[in-house]
């Protein structure tokens, strides 16, 4: 899975998977070659534009999974953050946009593949379906291993389905849009709601739905947390906190509760945005939370926007990864000796995808764009069957 780590400095992978030469721009950059925890797409085809992709690793195992599906006429990006453990995100990785897919094809079965359409409904759908599903697994497994239950992800998707834009959220990672106003600057929109704890929006809407828990939101060491836990108030898994079934003992005293539930702590059903794409749209970036932890949503366009498109999702992240050494005082080529797991006390497994809107594309001739899946960090790329459109 992870044969890439420890390949020469100097080198990127090329569309292929092969490593090729990089530019002498970069070779002279940051000396992000040689972090063998850092994975990279410099810059791909999809059937509205193009895309640059790039992925890190700090925890012991990546909990966070991404994933690209370009087809002829739409675009899909998954970013999902995982916490307590890979299980959930990998889950969402190999579920989520099947199930989307297949619900697509359920309510529209007598229509041309070119005549379907996309809609919230289907995207709710395709969020329920992924749910109940690992929802499942955890019952399955839940006698001989109860820890499933305490494991979930955050969950951000994207579908670009001719000039529509959809955007589903779960959690905290969040979908920009880089725009031009009417001085042609560029500025971020926000295109999600950042679902936690920290937003006192979020955390009056945990009083006011569960009015008689007088612990539903408390500040632990420092932090707001949903029954002194978890920081998200929605996600796919999280079992023990959405079901009374789930419950872990006090051997896992990290994530028992005194008392039982009596109803749903954590949500699953999405926060949702549909918009027409404009001419003034120029990109999108889509990333989990430890982006955002150190760039703001303008900082993170502008660099975007200032910078040549290839590898431009590589250089968020590295100028991340300095200003996470900075703040513990550790420069990025120290960051990079530390190990799986040891690296999580600097900075977040950290996903990015940015995609570029060719506005000569919307209306165009997509056949030319490959269809093609691409996985973050495993280095997978294949055929994609994004056959519904």
């Amino acid at each position: 899975m992870f044969s890439w780590l420890g390949k020469t400095a100097s080198s990127c992978l090329s569309p292929t998977g092969r490593y090729a030469p990089m530019s002498k721009d970069d070779e002279q950059g940051s000396g992000w070659e040689d972090d063998a925890l850092l994975w990279s797409k410099d810059l791909e085809k999809h059937s509205h534009g193009e895309f640059s992709f790039a992925v890190v690793q700090a925890n012991a195992v990546l909990e966070d999974q991404s994933q690209v599906e370009t087809g002829r006429h739409a675009t899909f990006v998954g970013v999902y953050d995982g916490h307590g453990g890979p299980e959930a995100s990998r889950y969402i990785s190999d579920h989520l946009f099947n199930h989307l897919i297949i619900i697509s094809h359920r309510k529209d079965p007598g229509l041309a593949q070119e005549n379907r359409e996309m809609s919230e409904d289907i995207l709710k759908s395709a969020f329920s379906e992924t749910e109940n599903g690992f929802l499942t697994l955890v019952r399955r497994a839940y006698a001989i291993r109860p820890v499933l239950a305490a494991i979930g992800s955050c969950c951000l998707v994207g579908v670009i389905w001719k000039r529509m834009l959809y955007v589903a959220n779960l959690g905290d990672s969040r979908a920009v849009m880089g725009c031009l106003d009417r001085s042609n600057r560029i500025v971020a929109e926000q295109l999600t709601r950042d679902h936690n704890a920290s937003m006192e929006e979020i955390r009056k809407e945990l009083t006011n739905l569960h009015p008689e828990d007088s612990q539903i939101v408390v500040m632990k060491q420092g932090v707001w947390r949903i029954k002194g836990i978890i920081q998200v108030s929605r996600s796919i898994g999280d079992a023990y906190l959405k079901r009374p079934e789930f419950a872990l003992d006090p051997s896992f005293p990290r994530f028992h509760l005194p008392e039982p539930i009596q109803r749903p702590v954590l949500r699953a059903d999405p926060s949702i945005v549909t918009r027409r794409i404009s001419g003034n749209d120029k990109f999108l970036i889509f990333a989990s939370d430890g982006l955002w932890e150190f760039l703001t949503n303008q900082e993170a366009v502008e660099i975007v926007h200032n910078n040549q498109r290839a590898g431009i999702a590589r250089r968020l992240l590295v100028t991340a990864l300095e200003r996470a050494g900075r703040i513990r005082q550790m420069p990025y080529h120290e960051i990079k000796k530390l190990d799986q797991g040891v690296r999580r006390h600097v900075h977040d497994d950290i996903s990015i995808v940015v995609v570029f809107i060719d506005h000569d594309m919307l209306d165009g001739d997509e056949a030319a764009a490959p269809q093609l899946s691409v996985r973050g960090f495993v280095d997978a790329v294949g055929p994609s069957n994004f056959n519904f459109s």
